[in-house]
């Protein structure tokens, strides 16, 4: 993996968790580097899915790949808040 792979996994993941935070309702207490994390996973494991389905390489955009990256970011975010609530952690 060069640098360049890393810097844009770490862009791709701080946009895809950022979608998914929006997508769940209220504040959410956890740190920014989290929601990075949260999408870089998400954005991995749904492009993964999205291969299995037999959607990840379409042309132009991969909507649907796109669409289950940020449901499993949202998904992401609400058991991070979820475990970070139950720490007593804010």
């Amino acid at each position: 993996m060069t640098i360049t792979g890393i810097i844009t996994a770490i862009v791709i993941g701080a946009i895809i968790g950022a979608l998914g935070r929006l997508i769940v309702p209220g504040k959410q207490g956890i740190p920014i580097w989290l929601t990075i994390v949260i999408g870089i996973v998400a954005a991995l494991i749904g492009t993964a899915i999205a291969g299995a389905l037999g959607v990840g390489a379409t042309r132009g955009i991969d909507w649907i790949e796109l669409i289950i990256q940020v449901v499993l970011a949202a998904v992401g975010v609400i058991l991070a808040v979820t475990m970070y609530s139950r720490r007593g952690v804010r």
